[in-house]
């Protein structure tokens, strides 16, 4: 892993790691897991999926039809400003996203900055911008038909999806979405997890090393 603590003037400037990987690829388990072993009360986690674009200027159908796998559904110019936010130790207010209606809510959820900071999403490699700000990068690599099945199943009992609308839209926009952003910017990451959550040596190594550089003994 190349990542080092890096200080800047007489504090040490906080760990900044990407967790990527396709859809249903095991990548918010394997962040969690990694938030175990490092402690919560160390690390800012950061969601790319609360950074999609507002849909509440469009009628519901329009709404559905959106492509939420291409890069453009999301608000990264606003995310790069949190993450410089919470790399320079000021806490932000991140959106709350609403996946049954499309929209941002009125909420705001608060991240305090800490000596870590986990972002996770799927294409969060794909924006130079992001990828320059972390210092550990890692990819959660899984076969393609597991993480059909995953989707499947998180859309159907937590967003309310019927499996046609479901199968559609991966047909449609994510698994064309998958091959031509997520699975390309894999090349960029410093660290490849197969298996996703199942992984429990990759995901040990890659706290242990957190722990030990979010201490300033490295």
């Amino acid at each position: 892993m190349r990542v080092s603590a890096r200080r800047r003037g007489s504090s040490l400037r906080p760990i900044t790691i990407g967790v990527a990987g396709g859809s249903g690829s095991g990548k918010t388990t394997v962040a969690l897991k990694i938030l175990e072993r490092v402690g919560f009360d160390r690390v800012a986690y950061v969601p790319h999926d609360a950074y999609y674009r507002d849909a509440a200027h469009l009628p519901p159908v329009e709404r559905a039809r959106l492509n939420f796998d291409h890069p453009d559904s999301l608000d990264n110019e606003l995310l790069i400003a949190h993450m410089k936010a919470l790399q320079a130790g000021k806490p932000v207010d991140i959106p709350v996203y609403d996946f049954g209606t499309y929209t941002r809510t009125a909420e705001t959820r608060r991240i305090e900055p800490q000596p870590v900071i986990m972002l996770e999403g799927i294409l969060i490699f794909a924006d130079r911008q992001l990828r320059d700000l972390m210092d550990m990068r890692i990819y959660v690599d899984t076969d393609a038909d597991l993480r059909l099945i995953r989707r499947l199943q998180r859309d159907m009992q937590e967003r309310g999806r019927s499996a046609e609308s479901v199968i559609a839209q991966y047909l449609a926009t994510v698994r064309p979405m998958h091959l031509e952003f997520v699975e390309p910017s894999k090349r960029y990451a410093d660290v490849i997890i197969p298996e996703g959550g199942f992984n429990e040596v990759a995901i040990a190594m890659v706290a242990t090393r957190l722990r030990s550089l979010a201490a300033g003994t490295e």
